[in-house]
């Protein structure tokens, strides 16, 4: 029962640390996107939105799960937590709204909603986003992604006894 109640989280942490996680993704993406080709792209906006909300909607998710794994824990084991399910969390959620995005776009190909070919045609597409966020996109969150999530992980590792 106590872990249960650790892992519910301050709604102000759960806000504010969304934001704050959205706004270091945000940031991490367009860092990479720099350093990769100097912000040229036409869809500047929608890669900053994508990873914004990436960061924004997993953080919700990512931190009762985390302060559930890392309750009554050492610190190396609660960092390890914090880090591994905000990484998990911001990559499948990223990936996710990729490949919703993905699936509006293709969908004027597809064929009737509910039927057979559409359910193949949902599944694989989504199948083939999320490969195609893996190989491309996640590069978009290194270098300073990764930095953000070692400095959270601390954080939020110490603050939780």
């Amino acid at each position: 029962m106590d872990r249960l109640r650790a892992a519910n989280p301050p709604s102000s942490d759960l806000f504010a640390g969304a934001l704050l996680w959205g706004v270091q993704m945000l940031a991490a993406a367009m860092l990479g996107l720099y350093l990769r080709n100097g912000l040229e792209t036409s869809r500047l906006a929608e890669v900053a939105a994508l990873y914004f909300l990436g960061g924004l909607l997993s953080w919700p998710f990512a931190l009762p799960v985390a302060r559930f794994c890392a309750f009554n824990r050492p610190p190396e084991a609660r960092f390890a937590a914090f880090f591994v399910t905000l990484t998990a969390a911001t990559i499948l959620m990223t990936a996710f709204l990729f490949a919703m995005e993905y699936r509006i776009f293709y969908s004027r190909w597809h064929a009737p909603f509910g039927s057979i070919a559409w359910a193949f045609q949902f599944v694989f597409t989504g199948i083939s986003a999320v490969y195609q966020f893996l190989v491309i996109g996640l590069r978009l969150f290194l270098p300073l992604g990764l930095a953000c999530l070692v400095v959270s992980s601390y954080h939020l590792a110490k603050r939780m006894r």
